[in-house]
């Protein structure tokens, strides 16, 4: 992962500094491979919002991006489109 570039590297240099620092760049290694191997670092998934959801959230919310917003972007964008938001399963009563 590119996040884990820099920490590595900072490991590499570490193990050629000195008689102490191979040490550190163990315990930094083996905090490197926990930190891969965690649930939250699998967890992030990211869901675009499509255009005619992110156009009604910015309709519908004074300001945009918000955590709101966007969060009802994403939700519109799940149910098909705006036409869908807020219509569950019922039935039409005649």
């Amino acid at each position: 992962m590119a996040k884990y570039e820099e920490l590595e590297e900072v490991v590499e240099q570490l193990k050629g500094a000195g008689k102490a620092h191979p040490r550190q760049a163990g315990i930094i290694e083996d905090h490197i491979e926990e930190m891969k191997d965690s649930p939250a670092a699998k967890k992030i998934k990211r869901t675009k919002i499509s255009g005619p959801c992110k156009a009604a959230a910015k309709k519908k919310f004074k300001v945009w991006p918000s955590a709101y917003a966007s969060g009802w972007g994403v939700r519109c964008t799940k149910a098909g489109g705006p036409s869908k938001m807020g219509k569950g399963n019922r039935k039409r009563k005649k």
